[in-house]
């Protein structure tokens, strides 16, 4: 029988500590020096949920062998909300550097054996593994760094014991990350991870490592830790799942035609490539789009004076691993870059700056408040914002590209 993780484990800090005396021997005492006894009791008290999920008592003693504080690490960065979303151009430049292209390229042929059976097995194409690799991890290279590195199972005991926003995940992440010792891919102490419990080269949270870990490599682990094949496998495998087309391209940067209609770039429609280039559209460096039949919506990530992009269906599939436009276009460009596609074209503004979080529900309560309504004030630059954001611009006669800037919101705060 499985316990249903979702609900509610929060037994009140004084009565787990009153209740530690007379608790049963489930976890072998941690150290008494520094530890904190309400969290101690808490990992007793959760002992009773990894057994009704199969977990036994004397895996749980292992896992758990010397953990008897939170980190306060995780706490730290679990309560950090971003003030500022950092603009795509800023995030890609940082992501997909020379250094990080050359690399790729090595190990392009390091694992070029591995990589074919992958793309035999998955049908993924291989820089697109690796271009997942090196954004991941810089290509293994932050698994050696112990400010990064730390244990999943103290990391998510600690997201599920501090309660809020996180504990559910850190439950349920918690129950994973068990079954994972149950299974003996890896050791109690080589299950490590970032502070949210991403493990391994290429960074999967307990519960997809479960759903998607291959054994490449045959030695009857699934080992994203040590095993560069096992890891890029994973995640093909992912992907593939997730319904990558084999021999599709992620998506192409784009020339819009002048007096170009951007109302038409609302990241939901989808137009064949060569129903877009009846409209005008060009592949920048005056290539030609090699598969015009296939299905492509139209992104401005920065507005009608950043890069233009036609993406496919693949575009998607990379977002089933980090679903973020900004992360997509980096993998979807390191990638190219690996194989040798030249860099974009068009230059990323470097003169806007992102709205805060504040600003953004600012800006949300004053499109509503003028008939453009966004369907929430939450902050977040969501379909629904933009589309009332492209509704307004239409409005006083801008370019309707739906990216709010600085200036736009200086426009909302004038009188009417």
């Amino acid at each position: 029988m499985t316990v249903t993780l979702g609900e509610p484990f929060a037994p009140t800090r004084r009565a787990l500590i009153a209740g530690l005396a007379g608790a049963a021997a489930l976890v072998a005492a941690p150290s008494v020096f520094a530890a904190d006894a309400a969290f101690v009791a808490w990992i007793r008290q959760f002992a009773a949920v990894a057994r009704a999920n199969g977990i036994p008592a004397t895996l749980y003693n292992q896992a758990f062998a010397g953990i008897n504080t939170p980190d306060p690490d995780v706490l730290r960065l679990a309560a950090k909300q971003p003030e500022f979303t950092k603009l795509v151009g800023d995030y890609i430049e940082g992501a997909v550097t020379d250094a990080r292209i050359a690399t790729g390229r090595k190990m392009m042929a390091e694992y070029k054996n591995a990589l074919a059976r992958i793309y035999a097995r998955f049908g993924v194409e291989p820089q697109i593994v690796v271009a997942i690799w090196g954004i991941e991890t810089s290509y293994g290279a932050v698994l050696d760094n112990p400010k990064i590195v730390r244990s999943v199972v103290r990391s998510l005991a600690t997201l599920a014991y501090a309660g809020g926003p996180r504990a559910d995940y850190g439950r349920t992440q918690l129950i994973a990350a068990l079954k994972i010792l149950q299974h003996h891919d890896v050791a109690p102490r080589g299950l490590t991870g970032s502070w949210a419990g991403a493990m391994g080269h290429t960074q999967f949270i307990p519960t997809s490592f479960l759903k998607y870990a291959v054994d490449l490599d045959g030695d009857g682990k699934r080992d994203i830790w040590n095993s560069v094949p096992d890891a890029l496998a994973t995640t093909a495998n992912l992907l593939a799942q997730n319904g990558w087309q084999r021999g599709e391209t992620w998506g192409y940067e784009v020339v819009l035609p002048r007096g170009f209609n951007y109302a038409y770039a609302d990241e939901k429609t989808k137009r064949p490539v060569g129903a877009w280039a009846q409209l005008g559209i060009r592949r920048s460096g005056g290539r030609a789009f090699p598969r015009p039949g296939d299905e492509a919506k139209l992104i401005l990530p920065t507005g009608a004076r950043g890069p233009a992009f036609l993406i496919l269906g693949n575009f998607d599939v990379i977002k089933a691993y980090n679903n973020s436009t900004s992360y997509a276009l980096a993998v979807g460009y390191l990638a190219d870059r690996i194989v040798g596609v030249p860099p974009f074209q068009t230059p990323w503004p470097t003169d806007l700056r992102p709205l805060s979080t504040a600003e953004v529900t600012e800006m949300q309560e004053r499109l509503t408040a003028r008939g453009f309504p966004t369907g929430t004030t939450d902050g977040k630059l969501g379909p629904d914002t933009r589309a009332a954001v492209r509704a307004y611009q239409m409005s006083i006669g801008w370019p309707a590209d739906g990216f709010p800037t600085d200036a736009l919101l200086q426009s909302l705060r004038a009188p009417r």
